[in-house]
């Protein structure tokens, strides 16, 4: 790409939807510096250690928006398959001792000689996305039917989110057919699928609630409860609560924040949001939601309007991705749903997720940008 093709991409890119992304990053990385400072000097005696960290991947991760914004997404289709084999190749590795880290009697990440720490269920749930949008932008009637529309996507969706589930990593498994179930439905399948899709799903929730599912049980009495073990398998969520409700209408200032002092677990990380509730208060988190919520449908917006069907199903489902991520990230910090590990988009410390994720903004620009393209074709 010559700097002439560059040049007119930028121009060309979805300036409100660049701006957004722009906007949360910055107040995700003030922030993480914020939020981490106290944990990273005890841990490394440098107090600037994971903001460093996550500049350098973000500075990294600009870079490959823009580039991926500025070209046509059609080469997506090209790398569809061999990104979803070797995707699912990582997610057996992970399992495999002495690859895969083991933290919390999970085996979720491979470390890069130390300098990074990779995640593949987030690289196969963005593996999906494409895959799914190459494979279903091809067709359009036969998604009506179970043999093209429905089983061939199930059983990769089944194979995906059992590896993933297998870590075990519950709200990575649930992203990835949440995502995958959003395409199909996009996509076309029958109405009476979706619903029965949708009640089998409800029912899992009901019995996994209920405990005839014993994953994650303490989890699930914790969050029904977390005051009844503050000080053992409930001291998580009840600090998180501890440190949202300290935040009150207007927070205690940027930078001030008590609980981050080693009282919250995963304070940069996971539960960063609760960070965001005491320093800005209910104002500023709210805020904050509000910018999500405009991105978010920013990107449905571009979807609606992309130059053919596959840059539509991959804004739908990168968008959705965010979308998902966001809820069940800030649900599980304010106990609205049982606590499981998930980041907040653009805020959370992991310097590969943060990296994967302007990708993925990268891509949806792509779409933007090859609409305008189009329309300035036919002009």
């Amino acid at each position: 790409m010559d700097t002439r093709d560059f040049i007119r991409g930028l121009r060309n890119m979805d300036a409100v939807f660049l701006l957004m992304v722009l906007l949360l990053l910055g107040i995700g990385l003030v922030m993480l510096l914020s939020a981490s400072f106290p944990s990273a000097y005890y841990e490394t005696g440098e107090a600037t250690y994971y903001f460093k960290r996550q500049v350098f991947f973000a500075a990294m991760g600009l870079m490959a928006m823009l580039g991926i914004g500025c070209q046509d997404y059609a080469w997506l289709r090209r790398i569809a398959k061999p990104a979803m084999a070797g995707a699912l190749l990582l997610l057996v590795l992970v399992l495999v001792p002495g690859i895969g880290v083991v933290r919390n009697n999970a085996s979720r990440t491979i470390s890069g000689a130390g300098l990074f720490t990779l995640q593949p269920s987030e690289l196969a749930t963005l593996a999906v996305i494409v895959q799914f949008s190459a494979s279903i932008a091809k067709k359009k009637a036969q998604m009506q039917t179970w043999r093209e529309g429905v089983r061939p996507y199930f059983w990769l969706l089944l194979l995906t989110a059992g590896l993933v589930l297998v870590e075990p990593h519950l709200s990575g498994a649930v992203l990835v057919f949440g995502v995958g179930a959003i395409l199909m439905a996009v996509g076309g399948i029958r109405l009476r699928w979706i619903v029965g899709a949708g009640v089998l799903a409800a029912l899992g929730v009901c019995l996994l609630l209920s405990g005839v599912i014993p994953y994650g049980r303490s989890r699930i009495d914790m969050w029904k409860d977390p005051f009844a073990d503050a000080q053992g398998a409930g001291y998580q969520l009840s600090q998180s609560l501890i440190t949202i409700g300290s935040g009150g209408l207007t927070g205690v200032g940027l930078g001030r924040s008590r609980q981050k002092f080693l009282f919250l677990p995963e304070e940069h990380n996971d539960f960063i949001f609760a960070i965001v509730c005491e320093e800005l208060g209910l104002i500023g988190a709210g805020l904050i939601l509000l910018l999500f919520m405009a991105l978010i449908l920013r990107g449905y917006w571009i979807a609606l309007h992309a130059r053919d069907r596959f840059g539509t199903l991959l804004a739908v489902g990168i968008t959705s991705l965010l979308a998902l991520q966001t809820f069940l990230n800030v649900g599980v910090v304010t106990g609205l749903l049982p606590t499981t590990g998930i980041s907040l988009p653009f805020f959370s410390y992991g310097g590969t997720a943060l990296f994967l994720q302007l990708i993925e903004m990268g891509i949806i620009l792509s779409v933007s940008a090859q609409e305008k393209e189009k329309n300035l074709a036919r002009i």
